[in-house]
């Protein structure tokens, strides 16, 4: 029956595609062989939770509208950097972006929640927001810059590497300066503690970790090693101190001249590919810690339950001046969302 269920919609899609840019939903006969072609531009690695997440997604949507829907991946900033993929999905010179949700804070200030230091535990107290209403909340608000959000994807929680020396305890972040991706919130983690943080684009960061601009960074374990910033760094503290994730979005314009039979193929195939997602996101992680340690140039440390205390206490200010920002109602209900559900 299932794959009976696909071909009729395989069949209804072919018949009702047309061109991205001229596209209509009139009805009106359509040449079978043009295609519905999605441009789909990201800014790390292929080999990354990410990377591998929107050649999954794809794969599945060629094979599932039997090639009547193509998603292009460029990754790794081929298309566009960081600070231009807004703009360019503004455009159209692509359909599909997933910047990293401290990107979209930059233009809704209440997605800084999933910046906040020490906010989550795990990775189970983060899908309890991502896919609660305070979730589908935060997506929904998209549509006031004309993009529309699907889905939410993990990279993984951050930690801090640096050049100079270990950091264990919070004033060992003074004099330092960090890269971030974006103002605000992830500058006032730093400033805290009496370090500097300089805003660069991501495909920037080697780079700058190699001629000294910046002295460390805060990162995912994938992103670490597949960016080798093991080659221009000494000191990794794995501090778990932020999360860090992304909103696959498309252009809205572009979205709504789709027939309603893609769409429900698009958010379905990407509901799918999301749990997968997730699952290889914690898989790369662990996989990628193990090959740095292998690889034997970093000093590692961990922090422990108890140090983690101190660090999330000292991050007090950082707490009050968001919440001055989005409100003190928004934020407990965060937390509220964050506390572990009692299962029946």
């Amino acid at each position: 029956m299932a794959v009976k269920r696909w071909i009729f919609l395989i069949m209804i899609i072919a018949l009702g595609l047309s061109g991205c840019g001229s596209r209509v939903v009139d009805g009106q006969q359509v040449n079978k062989k043009e295609k519905i072609i999605i441009k789909f531009s990201h800014v790390v690695d292929e080999n990354t939770p990410k990377g591998l997440a929107a050649i999954r997604f794809a794969q599945l949507i060629s094979e599932r509208s039997g090639g009547s829907i193509e998603v292009q991946v460029f990754p790794d900033s081929k298309l566009f950097k960081d600070g231009e993929e807004f703009e360019a999905l503004s455009r159209g010179d692509v359909q599909m972006i997933a910047p990293a949700t401290s990107k979209v804070s930059q233009l809704f200030p209440q997605w800084q929640i999933w910046d906040l230091p020490y906010l989550f535990t795990n990775l189970e107290s983060v899908h309890q927001v991502m896919d609660g209403p305070l979730g589908k909340m935060l997506l929904d608000q998209l549509q006031e810059k004309n993009m529309k959000g699907l889905v939410m994807w993990d990279n993984g929680f951050k930690h801090l590497t640096n050049n100079d020396h270990p950091i264990i305890k919070p004033r060992d972040l003074e004099g330092l300066r960090f890269r971030i991706m974006s103002q605000g919130i992830l500058e006032d983690q730093f400033y805290t503690f009496g370090a500097d943080a300089l805003f660069l684009p991501f495909n920037d960061v080697y780079q700058s970790l190699e001629d000294g601009r910046v002295q460390g960074q805060e990162n995912t374990i994938s992103n670490i090693y597949t960016k080798d910033f093991d080659q221009v760094q000494n000191f990794l503290t794995l501090s778990q101190h932020g999360f860090l994730g992304y909103a696959v979005i498309v252009n809205e314009d572009f979205w709504n001249q789709l027939p309603g039979q893609v769409q429900e193929l698009l958010e379905n195939t990407l509901q799918e590919v999301t749990l997968w997602e997730r699952a290889k996101a914690r898989e790369l992680n662990e996989e990628q810690l193990i090959e740095l340690q292998k690889r034997k140039k970093l000093n590692i440390y961990s922090l422990s339950t108890m140090e983690k205390s101190i660090w999330k206490e000292s991050f007090s200010p950082v707490y009050s001046k968001l919440e001055q920002e989005i409100g003190k109602d928004f934020l407990l209900e965060v937390k509220k969302q964050c506390e572990p559900q009692e299962k029946n």
